[in-house]
């Protein structure tokens, strides 16, 4: 299921300049998805990170990630209005290859596990079918 940038934020809550995701399409409801970014030049976080040598910072990496995970998860509740996706954790975060301007990433989310509200994700962001940052993280759905 292919989704878009409106349909993006009926799912969650975050919007410009916190929305790192472009488009999301859901491979197995609840479980694996795959969305997509394009970072351009024009990123406000550019200007300080670094002044001349630009590069997505690492923690907007991880939450572009997170925020996949939240659409897939989203889509899937029935009142997903009345509910808030909240990340509690990120482990084994690596770094391979620097994300520059005008670079389309994509990221690549697959449930481990399910406790109860809280949902443990291994992450992939990928640019030219290399890989440039992975991660585990969770999250808690609750009512908001």
């Amino acid at each position: 299921m292919n989704l878009d940038l409106e349909k993006i934020k009926t799912l969650i809550p975050h919007r410009k300049p916190f929305l790192f995701i472009d488009e999301c399409n859901i491979l197995i409801e609840g479980k694996k998805g795959i969305s997509s970014r394009l970072f351009s030049e024009n990123e406000y976080f550019f200007e300080g990170h670094f002044p001349g040598k630009p590069i997505v910072p690492g923690v907007i990496i991880v939450e572009a990630m997170a925020q996949t995970a939240g659409v897939v998860v989203s889509n899937t509740l029935q009142v997903h209005k009345d509910k808030s996706v909240l990340f509690m954790s990120v482990h084994k975060a690596k770094f391979r290859k620097p994300v520059l301007p005008n670079h389309k990433i994509y990221f690549e989310v697959e449930l481990i596990n399910k406790v109860k509200d809280v949902y443990k994700f291994r992450g992939v962001a990928n640019y030219n079918n290399s890989k440039v940052a992975e991660a585990e993280f969770s999250a808690m759905i609750n009512n908001k």
